[in-house]
C-alpha cells in the first residue's frame, strides 16, 4: 500500500451548530470553533471535519444547501472561515468540509430556475416526471425520512424526486453540466485552503436507468429505497471521474459516507487508486438497525460489536484504510450504544474508545466523545428537532407501538443524541452559550464537561490524549498505523482482543464484562503501554482484568 500524508493522522468531527457559540444567539458558529482550536491542539487531533455551514434553510440541519459558495450567517462569514482555516494551519491542523452533492436545497437557484422553466436547462439538473392523471407516482420508493420520494414541482404539472427530505431535491448526475458544477465548487474551496472533504450520501447519486416499483415492504404501501441502491449499476463511473477531475489534482484527503457498497468493491473505493482516501466503517452501526424502524432495532452486544470490527479489519487488510468511528452526527452516542448501562462509567468509556481507536485505519472522533458524552433522555417528542427522529416516532406508532414505546426507541437511536451542545463547563448551558441553546443541554453536563476533565489527569479526555500520543509515538507509530490486526480469543464471550503486529508486537485487550476475569498471555510482557485503571502488571503470563478493563501490552 502506498503511504499517504494522512495515514498517521487523527480526525475530529465538529458539528458547528452545537460546538461553541461566540455571540450568545444559542447557535454554535465559526468564531466559536476558532476559540477552541487550542483545546483541540491539546487533545492532539490533526484533521477537523466541519459538518455543513453553507447557506441553508436548515430543513436537514445544513445538509440542504442553498448556496455552495456562501457561509450561512448563523455560523458567521466567509472571512471567519478563512480565518479558521489559517489558524488551524498555524497549529498544524487542517480542515475538511462536507461535500453534499447528491441533493441541494429547494431554495437553491438551480431548483428555483427548474420550477420557473422545467423544460429548460435547470430542469435537467433534477429528476422530473409528469404527473399521472390517475395520481400514480412514477415509482413507489420510500424516502429515507419517510413518505414517497416524489413531490409536486411548485407551479408546474410535474413531480420531482427527493431521496431525503422534500426540501432536498436530488441532483441528476447523469447530466454532465451538474458534474462540472460540482468540480468547479470543489476547486474553489480547495483554493481556500481546505485539505479535502467528507462526502455525504454519495452512493445515492446513481439511479437505475428505469425508475420502477419494488415490492411493498411497509404499512405505508411503499418500498425501501435500498432496493434501488441494490439495482443501480455504474456509480463507479461518476466516482472515478470525481476523483480524477477534482480530488487527485489537489492530493485531497477524502472520506466517503458509503452504505450499500456491493460485495467485492472495497478496493475500488479505498484501494491505492480508490475513489476516496478512506470511507467510514459502518458495519457495527448497521448491525444495530432493523430497516422496519428503530422500534424493531436492538442495542448491539459486545460479541456482535467484536465480530463487526474484525470482519472489517479482515476485509480491508490488503486494500486500504477504513475510517473507524463509534459515533457521529447521524448516530447516537457510542457509549450509550455499545456499552451496557453498567459499563457507562469512565473506565468503560475509555475501554470502548481504545478498542476502536487502535484498530488499523484512520481514527475519527466526534465532538464530546473525548469527554464520554452520553445520550440525552428527552421527555417528549416535542423536544426533538431531528426530522428523521420524528419520522421514526410516527413509524413506530403506525406499527402498533404505544407512545412510550415509540419514545423509548427514539431516545436510544435519535440523531439528536449527538447534537446536544458540547459540554464545556458545569455552569449554565454547559458553557456552550450565554443565550438559549437551539437544542437543550444534556443535564449530565454538571458531571461530564471539558473543564472538569482537563483538570483531572485520570479523566476520559486525558485517556484519549494518551491514545493519540501512543499512536504517534516514534517507537510504536509504524505498528499502530501500518501493522496488521490479528484477532485473539475470538470465541471468548465478552472479551475483545487483538494484536497489532509490525516492527513490534502489541496486544490490545478489553474486558466487556461487569465481572473480572483472568487471561493467559501468549508471550511474556515487555511493557504495559496503556491501562485505563492504571497499575496493571501481569503475574508471569497471567493477567487479571477488572470490569471493563483495557490494557495495551508490548510483548517480548
Amino acid at each position: 500500500m502506498k503511504q499517504q500524508w494522512w495515514h498517521d493522522k487523527v480526525a475530529y468531527q465538529i458539528y458547528p451548530k452545537s460546538f461553541c457559540d461566540s455571540n450568545g444567539d444559542g447557535i454554535g458558529d465559526l468564531r466559536g470553533i476558532l476559540s477552541k482550536l487550542d483545546y483541540l491542539k491539546e487533545l492532539g487531533v490533526d484533521i477537523l471535519w466541519l459538518s455543513p455551514c453553507y447557506l441553508s434553510p436548515m430543513a436537514d440541519q445544513g445538509y440542504d444547501i442553498a448556496d455552495y459558495y456562501q457561509i450561512d450567517p448563523r455560523f458567521g462569514t466567509m472571512e471567519d472561515m478563512e480565518a479558521l482555516i489559517a489558524a488551524a494551519k498555524e497549529r498544524g491542523m487542517v480542515i475538511l468540509m462536507d461535500l453534499v452533492v447528491n441533493h441541494c436545497s429547494d431554495e437553491h437557484e438551480w431548483f428555483r430556475a427548474a420550477c420557473a422553466d422545467p423544460d429548460g436547462k435547470y430542469g435537467k439538473y433534477f429528476y422530473l416526471a409528469d404527473k399521472s392523471p390517475d395520481g400514480k407516482l412514477p415509482c413507489n420508493w420510500r424516502s429515507y425520512f419517510g413518505g414517497p420520494v416524489w413531490d409536486e414541482l411548485p407551479g408546474t404539472d410535474k413531480l420531482y424526486l427527493h431521496l431525503f427530505h422534500k426540501k432536498q431535491p436530488d441532483l441528476n448526475w447523469e447530466n454532465p453540466e451538474v458534474r462540472e458544477e460540482v468540480y468547479r465548487n470543489i476547486g474553489w474551496w480547495m483554493d481556500k485552503g481546505l485539505a479535502g472533504f467528507r462526502i455525504d450520501a454519495i452512493i445515492n447519486i446513481k439511479k437505475p436507468a428505469v425508475l420502477h416499483d419494488y415490492p411493498v415492504d411497509g404499512a405505508d404501501g411503499l418500498a425501501s429505497v435500498h432496493h434501488m441502491l441494490a439495482e443501480a449499476e455504474g456509480v463507479g463511473d461518476f466516482l472515478g471521474e470525481l476523483r480524477d477531475r477534482a480530488f487527485a489534482p489537489a492530493n485531497a484527503f477524502t472520506v466517503g459516507e458509503v452504505f450499500n457498497m456491493k460485495e467485492g468493491e472495497l478496493a475500488h473505493f479505498i484501494g491505492d487508486h480508490g475513489y476516496f482516501s478512506t470511507m467510514f466503517d459502518f458495519r457495527s452501526h448497521i448491525a444495530c438497525f432493523d430497516r422496519a424502524g428503530w422500534h424493531r432495532s436492538k442495542p448491539i452486544d459486545a460479541d456482535t460489536y467484536k465480530r463487526c470490527c474484525f470482519a472489517s479489519q479482515r476485509e480491508s487488510a490488503d486494500i486500504g484504510f477504513y475510517a473507524n468511528v463509534i459515533e457521529n452526527h447521524d448516530e447516537p452516542r457510542g457509549v450509550s450504544c455499545y456499552l451496557p448501562p453498567e459499563g457507562r462509567f469512565p473506565q468503560g468509556k475509555m475501554m470502548l474508545g481504545a478498542l476502536n481507536f487502535l484498530l488499523r485505519g484512520i481514527p475519527f472522533l466526534f465532538q464530546g466523545q473525548e469527554l464520554g458524552m452520553e445520550n440525552w433522555a428527552f421527555e417528549s417528542i416535542d423536544e426533538v428537532d431531528d426530522v428523521n427522529t420524528r419520522d421514526q416516532y410516527e413509524t413506530a406508532l403506525r406499527d402498533g407501538c404505544t407512545e412510550a414505546e415509540a419514545l423509548a426507541a427514539c431516545r436510544q437511536f435519535s440523531r439528536d443524541n449527538a447534537r446536544t451542545p458540547m459540554q464545556w463547563t458545569a455552569g449554565p448551558q454547559a458553557g456552550f452559550t450565554t443565550g438559549t441553546p437551539w437544542l437543550p443541554v444534556n443535564p449530565n453536563h454538571t458531571e461530564i464537561n471539558a473543564e472538569a476533565e482537563l483538570a483531572d489527569p485520570d479523566s476520559v479526555f486525558h485517556f484519549y490524549q494518551k491514545l493519540i500520543a501512543l499512536r504517534k509515538h516514534p517507537d510504536y507509530k509504524q505498528t499502530l498505523v501500518y501493522g496488521a490486526t490479528i484477532p485473539v480469543w475470538e470465541d471468548e464471550p465478552g472479551l475483545m482482543a487483538y494484536y497489532r503486529k509490525g516492527d513490534r508486537d502489541l496486544l490490545v485487550i478489553g474486558n466487556f464484562c461487569a465481572d473480572g476475569r483472568t487471561v493467559t498471555l501468549p508471550a511474556d510482557c515487555a511493557a504495559v503501554l496503556l491501562d485505563n485503571y492504571g497499575g496493571a502488571a501481569p503475574d508471569g503470563r497471567e493477567l487479571s482484568l477488572k470490569p471493563f478493563h483495557l490494557v495495551v501490552l508490548e510483548l517480548q
